[in-house]
């Protein structure tokens, strides 16, 4: 699987040599399904859960995959069971194989898939697992930074722009100032989600403020390619370049230290929990919401939902006779 044959070194526009061509017809629909994943951090995932169990099967040649039957499968759902590992991680891993043996079937390189009707982990909760911080403990954090020095101004900008839109990491890193736009007298962020699609995110004025504060210190409101939130530092290293998403995490470590925060699993996506909490808390539609954090499904949103429900909102009270 490390090889991608789907890869050449000829130059842009250049046309396909008779030895590419015939290369590329004899890519393995392996390596194809794994191409046509689209998100990074996905790819990645489905990759790593292909060749653990590949490894746990004793597959080396890809063409054993035809000799798989629901046995390995079920056997190998055990191992994960008997490992302890989540119910989400092991429905993951469950998706990734089924989903690599849906495009082998397509190929006609297996004659069925082993992993339909296997039995998978039931989601224990309606509610995410991911924490969401009070009001308090969020305004504390907005406070931390220093706003006398670049980086607090930065630090106190990522905070904002995460807190105030919900965005993923992933999601702030591709940041450029391009992306900060007006429509119809209103600044968005454009952001890149995932499956490369664009959402357009209202700028809330405080973040807008905390950004222009940011890029003014900065000196470099105007260039506009440039990456948003860049690497901080006493030298140019980082210059022009995003800031890691390791990095995002440093800042929020360093803040929520500060601030007293410790909670199991706290990091940037528990700033994305919180922003959708505190909206559907404040009365925002959850469908809005879904666009808003750019949620394939609606059932993604409502798991961050945390609000208790109110006895007169009860379907008893909208039956009439």
């Amino acid at each position: 699987m490390a090889t991608d044959l789907t890869t050449t070194t000829r130059p842009p526009g250049a046309s396909l040599t008779t030895a590419d061509f015939h290369q590329l017809a004899k890519a393995p629909p392996l390596l194809t399904w794994f191409a046509n994943i689209d998100n990074p951090q996905t790819r990645r995932a489905y990759q790593n859960d292909v060749k653990e169990f590949m490894a746990f099967a004793g597959i080396e040649d890809p063409h054993a995959f035809r000799h798989v039957g629901r046995g390995h499968v079920l056997a190998w759902r055990r191992d994960l069971e008997q490992r302890a590992l989540g119910g989400a991680t092991i429905r993951r891993k469950l998706s990734a194989l089924s989903s690599l043996f849906d495009a082998l079937c397509e190929s006609n390189a297996v004659q069925g898939n082993p992993v339909d009707g296997v039995k998978r982990p039931k989601v224990a909760s309606q509610e995410g697992s991911t924490p969401a911080i009070g009001d308090d403990q969020a305004r504390a954090l907005l406070a931390a930074p220093n706003g006398a020095t670049l980086k607090g101004l930065r630090d106190r900008a990522i905070l904002a722009t995460l807190l105030y839109h919900g965005l993923r990491r992933a999601e702030l890193c591709a940041l450029h100032l391009v992306d900060l736009q007006e429509r119809r007298g209103v600044r968005h962020l454009r952001v890149q989600g995932k499956g490369s699609k664009v959402r357009y995110v209202p700028l809330h004025p405080a973040a807008a403020g905390a950004i222009a504060a940011y890029l003014t210190m900065a000196g470099r409101s105007d260039d506009k390619a440039a990456p948003l939130f860049q690497p901080v530092s006493n030298n140019s290293r980082g210059a022009g370049k995003p800031i890691t998403p390791d990095g995002v995490y440093r800042v929020l470590e360093r803040y929520a230290g500060m601030v007293g925060i410790d909670v199991d699993g706290f990091g940037p996506h528990a700033l994305r929990a919180t922003a959708i909490t505190n909206a559907l808390e404040n009365d925002a539609d959850i469908g809005r919401v879904q666009d808003w954090v750019g949620h394939a499904n609606i059932a993604t949103t409502r798991m961050y939902d945390r609000r208790q429900p109110r006895v007169e909102a009860s379907p008893t009270f909208k039956v009439t006779y």
